[in-house]
């Protein structure tokens, strides 16, 4: 049951919305840095590659601690140049996750290949290592673990089936920046690393962005040519690759950003840890799983996901809509259930750990500026939501009057 009273006050105020993310705030809290960045590639004229676009990556494979790094047009060319790096095509099988954005297995069938899904761990939602070995075939060419949420996945078992069959490890680290495994970083985890800079992520651009992190020398020298049509320089075409480049603007907002992204990173985690203690302070941990960090491991916090048991998901969500707090849904059908992939012939039911994900997974705002007054708002909302569920009523309505436990100016 709910610890806490579910009658609603007559004098209730109307609560502020509370947003999903807000990207509004902290670009106004370094418009400056921005616009000065942005003035500064107009005068140079120079808007694809180039040294604004080297610069920035020679910083991120310094911040990731890799010794390359490599600029592209968004994390799912990432994904798909990587895999196109590694020979992975027509014929070959990638083993990935099921529970993940769309791009991971897509990225596996752009190539040609055919994506194997592996069901996830209960507790982090991330590949379940110890059932790869057994989706393991002669045609397995590459292992895609995904660091879900911000959390790395278990990858010294990865590491040891890859090097004992010969293959490679693509990190889909497209939520991941920063996180940690082991004292490492992602991107430094497997053969390659993705990332992603689409606006909602950590680091995030103005558009879409997306970079590469290897130690391997060869892959990077093969990843640069792939990413300009294949060309080795003088309209000599070593290969057919894509036009995937990174833009100069998109690089230098980026670079500025960059070096913000540990406080930010230092405030999801804050923000994670105000939320797990407003939800037992509410006495919610009988209705609500907190997401969990795993040892040794460096939890970044793209999202921050709880889980509703019991079918009370959905009509918790409808509650805080009504409510005007935002939160989402990452993500509601897996991807061995979407039709696109019906040819690969999974069933309802083949990975229920993956499908009960999808149906009890609700996101909750997490974005650095995040206030705790409003982190209060969105825990009483959930609280008031579950109440009326605990006394039958679904009718959903403004969160009742509770103690406040932060007293901070919203």
């Amino acid at each position: 049951m709910v610890g806490i009273s579910t009658s609603p006050s007559e004098s209730e105020p109307v609560l502020e919305p509370v947003p999903f993310i807000d990207l509004v705030e902290q670009y106004e809290a370094m418009a400056g840095e921005v616009r000065e960045a942005v003035d500064r590639i107009f005068s140079a004229q120079s808007f694809v590659l180039g040294d604004e676009v080297a610069d920035f990556e020679r910083d991120v494979a310094q911040y990731c601690d890799s010794r390359e790094a490599i600029g592209c047009a968004s994390g799912t060319d990432a994904l798909i140049l990587s895999l196109a790096a590694l020979d992975v095509g027509p014929g070959d099988e990638v083993v990935t996750s099921p529970f993940t954005f769309f791009a991971t297995a897509g990225a596996i069938h752009r190539v040609g290949a055919t994506p194997v899904f592996v069901d996830v761990d209960p507790v982090s939602l991330n590949l379940d290592a110890e059932r790869v070995e057994e989706a393991i075939t002669e045609r397995t060419k590459a292992i895609m673990p995904v660091h879900l949420y911000g959390q790395c996945a278990e990858m010294e078992p990865l590491w040891r089936i890859a090097v004992r069959c010969g293959i490679g490890v693509v990190e889909d680290a497209c939520q991941a920046i920063g996180a940690e495994y082991r004292g490492r970083k992602a991107g430094v985890l497997g053969t390659l690393g993705c990332f992603s800079f689409y606006p909602t992520k950590n680091l995030a651009g103005a558009g879409d962005g997306g970079l590469i992190t290897t130690d391997d020398p060869e892959l990077a020298i093969r990843l640069r040519r792939m990413r300009n049509h294949g060309d080795a320089g003088g309209y000599q075409h070593a290969e057919v690759g894509y036009n995937s480049r990174l833009d100069a603007l998109q690089a230098a907002v980026l670079r500025t950003k960059l070096r913000h992204l540990e406080d930010w990173t230092v405030a999801r985690q804050e923000n994670a840890r105000r939320y797990n203690e407003l939800f037992r302070h509410y006495q919610l941990l009988d209705a609500v799983e907190l997401p969990a960090t795993l040892p040794e491991r460096r939890h970044v916090y793209n999202q921050y996901c709880i889980r509703l048991r019991n079918g009370q998901r959905d009509e918790v969500l409808s509650s805080l809509r009504q409510q005007q707090i935002g939160c989402t849904i990452y993500y509601p059908s897996p991807l061995h259930m979407q039709p696109c992939f019906a040819h690969l012939g999974y069933e309802e039911g083949d990975f229920p750990e993956s499908e009960a994900a999808g149906k009890e997974v609700l996101a909750l705002p997490i974005f650095p500026e995040l206030k705790a007054e409003q982190q209060e708002i969105v825990v009483r909302g959930v609280a008031a939501a579950l109440g009326r569920l605990a006394n039958g009523n679904t009718t959903s309505a403004l969160a009742p009057k509770f103690p406040r436990v932060h007293r901070e100016a919203a």
